[in-house]
């Protein structure tokens, strides 16, 4: 696992290391985290984080094995993800680089951040 995960460091170019993509509920549940080589882009896992939820139970009929919509910020502007995230029936609720955020959004995308901090906190999540 060492090696594949990780990359040149945005910051410390000579310095390895890794990076999180997680994709959490609501309520900051985390429903799939994927570890990459610190150099790799966030918009690039989208999918697979979408494909890898697994079946999430808890009301009564067929567990949801995907989310009604995709909060992300400018960073995950990227149409063909845009046209992906539709095919899958996921509406995606992302701010278009060019235009001014949506209102609000930084209130719910807090919840993504809060669950990273607490993975790091009780070390769920190395920390390289």
């Amino acid at each position: 696992m060492g090696k594949a995960h990780t990359g040149p460091s945005p910051v410390d170019r000579r310095k390895t290391g890794s990076e999180h993509h997680l994709i959490c509920d609501v309520r900051g549940t985390p429903l799939k985290v994927i570890t990459t080589a610190a150099d790799i882009g966030d918009v690039t896992q989208t999918l697979a984080l979408v494909d890898g939820i697994p079946p999430v139970a808890g009301r009564p009929g067929r567990p949801r094995r995907r989310p009604q919509a995709l909060l992300g910020d400018k960073g995950y502007d990227f149409d063909p993800h845009r046209r992906e995230l539709r095919k899958r029936r996921v509406l995606p609720v992302i701010s278009r680089r060019v235009a001014p955020n949506i209102e609000g959004l930084g209130k719910l995308r807090c919840v993504v951040e809060q669950t990273f901090v607490l993975l790091h906190q009780f070390k769920r999540l190395a920390v390289r």
